[in-house]
Formats: structure tokens, C-alpha cells, sequence
């Protein structure tokens, strides 16, 4: 770091007195790993490259256990973590003023660690740079309130809300339902607020306690950092609160599950304007290559985006996620919906993406599909106007293990990603495939048990 942006990072440390600095980084299922030092302590690793942790947090389950990778090596050497001064932030939510920022994690030769999901984003983005082109990005993030959950073998419960009983209808919009939680929801905004996280609109979905927020548009590693964020905050917020938000895929059986749609748009470098809205109003070639690498490479991306077990409940015809990778104008059942708008915010909404994905990866994944198919050409296939859900073509894979299949197999995708994180995230999801094995369910016990 250059000594005037460490001087910088001090005085801002100093005017706020922050006494701890929490050191964090995303791993490859999207939790924030990390440390905690004392203020002092964390300046002086800046100049002594002593912010260390090993490289295998890159290789770590879900469940926290760690694989065997044919790329990284065996002995688990340390790679030094590099604060991003543009990413700190106050945490609102302790009582000692305790700083957060974001670190990139780099070799000893001052290389970055290529399976680091941040550095998969940025080396997409820069692809992007290299053709001229800047990617705009917001995410609409949804999850689910929920009452504590002491035992997971047993169903979630929604909350209970200021009316004292718990939500059981669906209330789309219902603005009534949302205030159930207010007291909830303007700590959130207050939380975000002094984060400068810039989060839009607040909805009531379809499901029981679901809500969704709305990004504003902007820079996809800054929004991919503010969506990292923003999940750490709702869950902190609610606990203090006495519940749980969930951004499981699919929390509740029965219940539509969560999201996270992207809507993705490309502004010239030069001039500043749209490419993907024609003059006439209609949409350039460049969009609909876009569409169609889409098109053709979400099969091989979609274990970015629907990157757990569960991902896969979600998937499910008519329940408020899509099955496929059509795509149309103002419609919501297919994989890729072109909203209603003016030449200046034409852009695509990719509606495949759980809320349980990595938001770098899946903001990642997203941009490299759309990549591949503007430096390609590829054409999307004519727009579907109908019902999607009535089509048995282009459809998403529906399990852990076809969804890994595809992508293991999707080696232009990798080049864009880089080869040595796909291995290594292929690597982590078989290994937590294998965990999930071994596991028997309700429904097994319930179904199987005297019957069989």
C-alpha cells in the first residue's frame, strides 16, 4: 500500500477512534474469513506484509472441513492479505468502535491468489476493461425472517411479527406485512446507511416473512462487496432482534424460494453511454450476443449460481424461479427477463441466481457468460413470448452433481474465470456433495423407515 493511502487509513482509524480492525475476505462459499487485530497492530502489518493466512481457506467446505486440491499446494502456505482502503467501514452494530475492510489475498511475489473468488471478479472485469467496455451491475437480494432455530433437525418457523402471531399467508407488497418489522428494517437501513451500503426499495415477496432489497446500480466488485456486506448486516441485525434471516435458496418447504437477480448492463469506457440500446429504441447486436452467451453458457455456470444442495429446491416450475434460459421482454418465467426501459438503462435481469450464491462469483459467472458471447457473437434464440415454464428446451440443471458436470466440462468458461479456480471450486463442491451423502433426511425417515 502506497504510504499516502496508509496515511490516509490512519487518520480515518484515528478521527473515529476505532480501537479493533476486523480483517475479512470472502471464501469460496461467500463467508467472511479473516482476523481481528488491534488498531496498531493492523497498520503495522500493512508495512510488514505480516497479515497472513493460509492459502487452503480457499479450498474450505461449508461445513468448515478442507480438501485435498490438485492445485494448491499440500504444505498450506500463508498468503498475505492487502486491505482495500476504498472497503472500510465502521461496524454500527458494536458498542467499541470496530472498523471491517475487505482484503485481497496475494503470493509472496506480489501475484494475486487466483482462486480467490475477488480476484476471479476482477480479472472478469478487466476483460471487460480491455474491450472497451464497462459492466454496470444491481442485485435485488431476497431472504427470509425467521424464528430461532435451536435444533436444525427440526422445520423452520416464521416470526413473529408485532401483531403477535406469525406470518402464514403469502403477501406480495403488502406493506402492512413489512411493517410487522419495522423496528427491524430501519436498524437495517440505519446499519447500511453508516456502511455506505446503497441499498433502494423494500419489498414484501411472495413467501411467508420474505422480503427482497434492491441495489442501486453501479460497479460490480463495489456492488458484489456492498451485496458481502449487506448479508453479514441483515444477520447481525436480526439476531439482535431475536430471529434469524436466512439466504438459504430455499428455507421453507412449500414457500417460494430466495433470489438474487441480476440486472447487467455495458457502458463504453469512452463515451459513457449505453451499448446495449439501439437508436430506434430496439436492442444492439452487442445486447443480444450478450443474451445469447447467456444463453449458451449458463448451463455450464450454474453451479456459481446455484452453488449448494439446497440451490437445487429452488429450481422448481411455477414457484417464482425459473427452470430455463429463455429469454423475453417483460417476463418473469423465463431464466433471462429484458425489463421495460429507455435506450439509457436498456440491460438484461439474469433471474438464474440464488440467494445463496457468492455474490462475486455470480456477479462473476454472470459477466463472463455475457462476455463470451459479445466477443463471439453468439445469437440468442427468438424470444420467448409465451409461458416458459410450458418449454422442455434450454433447460437449467436440477442437481448438485449435473450442474458440477457441465461446468467441469465448460473450458471456455474457465479461461475467462481462470483455470486455477475452477479446479479448486469444482474441488470444494464435490467434497461438500460427498458430506451432504452422507446425510439422511426427514422425508427419508418419514417415507422410507416402516414402508420400504
Amino acid at each position: 500500500m502506497a504510504t499516502g493511502s496508509k496515511t490516509k487509513l490512519k487518520n480515518w482509524l484515528q478521527q473515529r477512534r476505532v480501537t479493533e480492525v476486523e480483517c475479512i475476505f470472502p471464501d469460496m462459499s461467500g463467508i467472511a474469513r479473516g482476523k481481528i487485530l488491534p488498531t496498531a497492530k493492523f497498520l503495522d502489518t500493512i508495512d510488514q506484509g505480516t497479515l497472513r493466512v493460509p492459502e487452503s481457506i480457499f479450498a474450505q467446505t461449508v461445513t468448515g472441513s478442507f480438501i485435498d486440491s490438485k492445485i494448491l499446494d499440500y504444505t498450506e502456505p500463508d498468503v498475505i492479505l492487502k486491505p482495500d482502503p476504498k472497503t472500510i467501514r465502521v461496524i454500527p452494530w458494536y458498542s467499541e468502535p470496530t472498523a471491517q475492510v475487505i482484503c485481497d489475498a496475494y503470493y509472496g511475489d506480489d501475484t494475486p491468489v487466483a482462486v480467490s473468488p475477488r480476484a476471479v471478479l476482477k480479472k472478469v472485469v478487466d476483460l471487460y476493461a480491455q474491450q472497451g467496455w464497462r459492466a454496470v451491475v444491481a442485485p435485488e437480494l431476497e431472504f427470509y425472517l425467521a424464528a430461532k432455530n435451536i435444533d436444525p433437525d427440526y422445520p423452520l418457523e416464521p416470526p413473529i411479527g408485532a401483531n403477535g402471531r406469525p406470518e402464514t399467508g403469502r403477501q406480495s407488497y403488502g406493506i402492512d406485512a413489512v411493517n410487522e418489522f419495522d423496528p427491524l428494517f430501519e436498524d437495517m437501513y440505519d446499519y447500511c446507511e453508516a456502511q455506505d451500503i446503497d441499498i433502494d426499495t423494500l419489498i414484501h415477496e411472495a413467501g411467508a416473512a420474505q422480503v427482497e432489497i434492491n441495489f442501486n446500480h453501479g460497479d460490480p466488485l463495489e456492488l458484489a462487496d456492498q451485496a458481502f456486506l449487506f448479508k453479514r448486516t441483515v444477520r447481525q441485525t436480526a439476531i439482535r432482534k431475536g430471529l434469524y434471516a436466512t439466504f438459504m435458496a430455499k428455507p421453507y418447504q412449500g414457500e417460494p424460494g430466495s433470489a438474487m437477480h441480476l440486472h447487467q448492463s455495458i457502458v463504453s469506457v469512452k463515451t459513457g453511454k449505453n451499448l446495449f440500446g439501439a437508436r430506434d429504441g430496439g436492442h444492439t447486436e452487442l445486447f443480444l450476443n450478450h443474451i445469447g452467451g447467456l444463453q449458451q453458457h449458463l448451463q455450464g455456470a450454474m453451479v456459481l449460481f446455484a452453488p449448494n444442495i439446497n440451490s437445487y429446491r429452488r429450481i422448481i416450475k411455477e414457484m417464482s424461479a425459473p427452470i430455463n434460459t429463455h429469454w423475453g421482454e417483460e417476463n418473469r418465467t423465463v431464466g433471462l427477463r429484458v425489463p421495460e426501459s429507455g435506450i439509457g438503462a436498456r440491460r438484461l435481469e439474469n433471474r438464474v441466481p440464488g440467494a445463496d450464491a457468492n455474490p462475486y462469483l455470480s456477479i462473476a459467472g454472470s459477466l463472463a457468460c455475457g462476455y463470451l458471447g459479445m466477443v463471439n457473437k453468439l445469437e440468442p434464440t427468438a424470444q420467448m413470448k409465451g409461458n416458459a415454464y410450458d418449454s422442455k428446451r434450454h433447460v437449467l440443471p436440477r442437481h448438485m452433481l449435473d450442474a458440477l458436470s457441465k461446468f467441469e466440462r465448460a473450458k471456455e468458461l474457465h479461461e475467462v474465470l481462470g483455470p486455477d479456480f475452477a479446479v479448486v471450486f469444482a474441488e470444494v463442491k464435490h467434497e461438500e456433495h460427498e458430506a451432504y451423502q452422507h446425510v439422511v433426511s426427514a422425508w427419508e425417515r418419514e417415507h422410507l423407515l416402516l414402508n420400504v
